[in-house]
């Protein structure tokens, strides 16, 4: 069924002619890829799909009643005061209703009176049709997956959130909704790579539709199944997986170039055959050739990626075998200990991946390296010989105050104005644009500015942190060909697993207050520690089913006790009491042995041991039976739970 159709459509700015002749449609449950250069257009298709902007040509059809969601860069959570309030948006009644169980079951020890019990009685049968445990834990279980803890998040206010953690609840709010259509414009921006798992999981498993914008090569090849490509002032839809249309973009352009060479060709054969007789005895042959030459319309050639950004590093003087070195490092943040007692070396010519959830240290680490923060123990500090260049992940290297001109002038006060000009070309930036403050461009526009500066200094050392936050496709593939013809060490902090795969010769995995080297690139990283992946799946999946029974154990177990009964059915409602307790210790128990089982897989250490691969694929395996174990016990329990509320209120 169509949910979505675009024909001929075409956005102008004023005189600027964004894009024109867009032409596709969207069916139920397609996965859509929207890709391209920055200000290409993706952003405004969004704002078309949504209908907070018309098309200047052309025209759009929605099904009729189709609800729309847009993930949008600036989050508004409306008058919502807590992250939890925030994260269920429109099914906020339900937490008040919720809210509102809590209090009825406890007030009902002081009075159970037949209307109070009614009332707890109608007002427990609504949570129950609206579904209000599935809700709730699926609430729950989104705000987890995204990195919240869902009961801090019942009392955390909305206000006391960083910037990244705003973006990461919009996504919540998002993926909770009732929408059939989700608008996704660069959904993995302030994902770990764990968490931009669970995110592919989790979209991979709802029946909806999903249009999404996004940089993450990895991310689109797991989850798309067409691809609108922006290019040359319009999109082109492609049917098939991301890597499909890989193929078939590379395919499409060799045709226009040949048809554009032929063209070319038969435009010099008439214009030479012109010339030679235009004045001679074939003159109207040679108008008539003209006239025809002048009405034929002309092909354009097609883009290249040699239009993308052109960005090449020198690696300068030969540094010295030992480019970092630390030695029992402790690196803290006020109280909080973020790495303890490491020790490691990084060699010349390697490719490190520096790995780890959010917030575990990464940059304060590289911080420390540069003199930035101050350790709490131990030495941490660069080899001999080693010039090290620093790309910083709020590209605070960036003069914000100067002009883009002016920045790459007092790197190179020698240079004449034609080559930082020629400079800046190679950036994107042209004529006008190289005077425009640096504190008014977009991300990626800084993101491209970052780059020129470091691009300038002939660096043996190259610490790039998230260089890939803010940058297209297109210039995402510029860098990662720079870094691997690059000839000096290289430490890359990135989400992004096509780049991590393809560049990185090392990984060094911080968790738990530690770093784990591992001597080989992530490729080999992923395949080695695929049981990590396979144990935070199941740690996920048991925790949405734990959640569920928590819910209904505060909701509707809440009053149980407080209606009275006489004879066989007290009988009935103690031995339903102590059968629901003892199944409650089994849940726990296996909730237990779940949780070391995980533990022991993720802890990175396990897979640089010699014998660390079949250790981990036992543990798996003890891992597999413990969730088959817990979710029979799961389902015990929900049959006792649901016995216990018959027998309640039947007493």
């Amino acid at each position: 069924m169509t949910q979505l159709a675009f024909s001929g459509v075409g956005v102008d700015f004023g005189a600027l002619k964004l894009f024109s002749d867009v032409t596709f449609t969207v069916a139920a449950r397609d996965r859509w890829g929207i890709v391209g250069r920055n200000g290409t257009g993706k952003t405004t298709l969004f704002r078309l799909l949504t209908g907070e902007l018309e098309p200047t040509r052309g025209s759009i059809s929605r099904q009729p009643g189709l609800r729309v969601s847009l993930l949008e860069q600036h989050r508004d959570f409306g008058e919502a005061s807590t992250v939890w309030e925030a994260a269920a948006g429109e099914l906020g009644e339900l937490l008040a209703l919720e809210i509102s169980l809590v209090e009825q079951a406890a007030a009902l020890g002081s009075d159970a009176s037949p209307a109070a019990l009614d009332r707890y009685g109608r007002d427990l049968e609504r949570f129950e049709r609206e579904g209000g445990y599935a809700v709730t834990s699926r609430i729950d279980a989104v705000l987890h997956g995204l990195g919240f803890d869902p009961q801090q998040a019942r009392t955390t206010s909305v206000s006391a959130l960083s910037g990244g953690e705003r973006g990461r609840l919009g996504l919540v709010r998002q993926l909770v909704s009732t929408a059939e259509v989700l608008l996704l414009d660069e959904p993995t921006n302030h994902l770990d790579l764990d968490t931009t798992r669970w995110l592919e999981d989790y979209l991979r498993d709802i029946d909806r539709t999903v249009l999404l914008v996004s940089h993450d090569r990895a991310f689109l090849g797991a989850m798309v199944d067409h691809v609108l490509h922006f290019e040359g002032d319009t999109a082109i839809p492609y049917a098939g997986s991301y890597g499909h249309f890989v193929m078939q973009r590379t395919e499409r352009r060799l045709t226009q170039q040949r048809a554009f060479e032929q063209q070319q060709r038969k435009v010099a054969a008439e214009s030479d055959y012109i010339a030679r007789n235009l004045a001679g005895q074939n003159t109207k042959q040679a108008k008539g050739r003209r006239k025809r030459l002048e009405r034929m319309p002309r092909l354009s050639p097609p883009v290249q990626d040699e239009d993308s950004m052109a960005l090449r590093f020198d690696s300068g003087e030969r540094g010295g075998d030992i480019v970092v070195s630390a030695t029992r490092v402790n690196v803290m943040v006020g109280n909080r200990t973020l790495v303890s007692g490491f020790t490691g070396a990084l060699h010349r010519g390697d490719v490190l991946g520096l790995l780890g959830p959010n917030g575990t240290g990464k940059t304060t680490l590289l911080r420390a390296l540069f003199g930035d923060h101050p350790l709490a123990d131990g030495e941490l500090r660069f080899g001999a010989s080693i010039n090290p260049g620093y790309y910083r992940q709020d590209m605070g290297q960036v003069p914000l105050d100067k002009s883009i001109y002016d920045a790459i002038a007092d790197l190179r006060p020698q240079w004449e104005r034609r080559v930082i000009q020629g400079h800046l070309g190679r950036f994107g930036f042209s004529g006008d644009e190289v005077q425009r403050k640096a504190g008014a461009l977009s991300g990626g526009e800084r993101a491209r500015v970052a780059l020129a500066m470091l691009m300038l200094s002939r660096h043996n050392l190259l610490v790039l942190d998230e260089p890939t936050n803010h940058l297209d496709v297109e210039s995402i593939e510029a860098l990662e060909d720079a870094v691997e013809r690059y000839q000096g060490t290289v430490i890359l902090v990135s989400h992004d697993r096509e780049l991590l795969r393809a560049l990185t010769t090392r990984v060094w995995v911080l968790h738990d207050l530690h770093v784990t080297e591992f001597d080989g690139g992530f490729a080999d990283w992923e395949v080695v520690s695929a049981e990590r992946a396979h144990a935070a799946s199941v740690r996920a999946a048991e925790d949405e089913a734990l959640r569920r029974v928590h819910e209904r154990q505060k909701v509707a177990r809440s009053g149980a006790r407080e209606k009275t009964a006489g004879g066989d059915r007290r009988r009935q409602l103690r031995a339903a009491e102590e059968t629901l307790a003892r199944l409650e210790l089994r849940v726990a128990e296996l909730e237990g042995t779940v949780a070391t089982l995980t533990g022991a897989l993720e802890d990175p250490a396990l897979y640089t041991k010699a014998n660390g691969v079949d250790e981990a694929r036992k543990l798996g395996i003890e891992l597999d039976v413990a969730k088959r174990d817990l979710d029979v016990a799961l389902q015990d329990w929900t049959k006792a739970s649901e016995n216990l509320e018959r027998v309640t209120r039947d007493s």
